[in-house]
């Protein structure tokens, strides 16, 4: 279900006071749903020993965030130089940050190899000689290729851009060894929201039979698989969440034959980050406008800057509007739109909602994970700030909203000109 009980419970009493101090659009997010959630992972998951999640920090790059989660004994999962400054702002070091980026450049691993390191986690064999340095723990993203089957989001792994494949995975590790590596790490990802727990299963049973093929054949062992992120969540009130408990017991299962058949398991690491803070955020915005044409439009303060999932993947967002609850008041069908100069810049298309007047406040569930973060400034739009809703009930301002001033910042420079002639 989207936005949860205890969520508007904390939330909606106080969200008007909220919006006339902080103004809207703002993405606010509850605290104690994160914890909630990060906690009940690490107890799913607690018959594995050295069970880790590493945050990803692409969901949600906010310090405030990440700083929960280092609280509940959390790494990160890092694709950039400014993820990983974040996480290291943070005191994040060595074998708490995963570094799996693609495509990656020198100036990349130059970062991620110093000020501390990171378990670097390399997308393709050609970038084995492309490393500044030999590090000691090295680890490979796995592309099973037709071996296996993506969920709709992520899609065919043979289309994917990203890993290893699985002609090269035995080379890629024998050449690691070759040159001074000595601890090693597999990881995959192969689902993307994906509520249906067996693909998750099912890329464990997969990980660690693929790590007896390569120990067996190169005498190595492996200290940890990473079955990556892809851990779903219900964006409609019709959908089944994910059964963690179901999904755990199975992967508990597997770990446990693998141990005693061998004597020992790698440790699991995932790295979660729409399941841990997707459905602990949304988008409040504003009703400013009406247009009535061939179909009515709710235009709200906010636009595609600030939510792009809805447009560019169609994405459905259960929307409420504070104090109008559908069962009581009357109901009209409309879009609810942005001002961005883009008609994909819909929140909502066709959908049935109580009657919305000029200053009534909408709620966009599930905006926690890739919302903010995906904004951008086509128009010269501004991303609107972020809020924190901490457990004692306060309301705390984690990120400002952008300004012009800082939309201009780009264009003062330094002139340079080549000239070439």
């Amino acid at each position: 279900m989207p936005m949860s009980v205890d969520f508007k419970k904390r939330l909606l009493p106080a969200l008007a006071d909220i919006a006339a101090h902080f103004g809207t659009p703002f993405h606010i997010y509850d605290e104690a749903g994160i914890f909630e959630t990060g906690l009940g992972l690490k107890h799913a998951f607690s018959e594995i020993a050295g069970f880790m999640e590493y945050f990803a920090v692409k969901a949600l790059p906010n310090p405030s965030i990440m700083d929960i989660m280092q609280k509940m004994g959390f790494g990160f999962d890092c694709s950039s130089i400014p993820e990983l400054v974040l996480s290291r702002q943070l005191g994040a070091t060595d074998e708490k940050i995963i570094f799996t980026s693609n495509n990656t450049t020198d100036e990349d691993f130059k970062v991620a190899l110093s000020d501390g390191g990171c378990i670097l986690n390399l997308d393709d064999i050609s970038l084995i000689p492309k490393l500044p340095e030999i590090p000691e723990l090295i680890c490979f993203r796995y592309n099973p290729g037709p071996r296996r089957t993506g969920n709709d989001i992520i899609g065919n792994p043979i289309e994917a851009k990203y890993g290893v494949s699985h002609d090269q995975i035995l080379d890629a590790y024998r050449q690691m060894i070759a040159l001074g590596s000595s601890r090693f790490g597999l990881h995959t990802m192969l689902a993307s929201n994906e509520c249906n727990y067996t693909y998750i299963v099912e890329t464990a049973r997969m990980l660690l039979q693929l790590t007896e093929w390569l120990s067996d054949e190169l005498d190595i062992r492996f200290e940890f698989i990473n079955i990556g992120g892809g851990l779903g969540i219900p964006y409609r009130p019709e959908d089944t969440p994910l059964d963690l408990a179901g999904m755990s017991s199975e992967i508990i299962a597997i770990y446990d034959a693998y141990r005693s058949k061998h004597g020992y398991a790698p440790k699991l690491f995932m790295e979660s980050g729409r399941y841990m803070t997707g459905p602990h955020g949304v988008l409040v915005t504003k009703a400013i406008n009406h247009k009535d044409i061939y179909r009515k439009y709710i235009g709200v303060d906010a636009c595609m800057s600030a939510l792009m999932r809805p447009g560019i993947y169609g994405a459905y967002h259960h929307i409420d509007v504070l104090g109008k609850d559908p069962a009581s008041f009357p109901i009209e069908k409309v879009d609810v739109i942005g001002s961005l100069c883009e008609n994909i810049d819909k929140f909502a298309v066709q959908r049935e909602l109580p009657i919305i007047e000029p200053n009534d406040i909408l709620i966009i569930h599930d905006t926690g994970a890739h919302g903010h973060a995906m904004g951008f400034n086509y128009n010269a739009k501004l991303r609107p700030k972020e809020l924190l809703l901490r457990q004692n009930g306060s309301v705390e301002l984690i990120r400002r909203e952008e300004t012009m001033a800082d939309y201009f910042a780009t264009l003062n420079f330094e002139k340079k000109i080549l000239n070439r002639q």
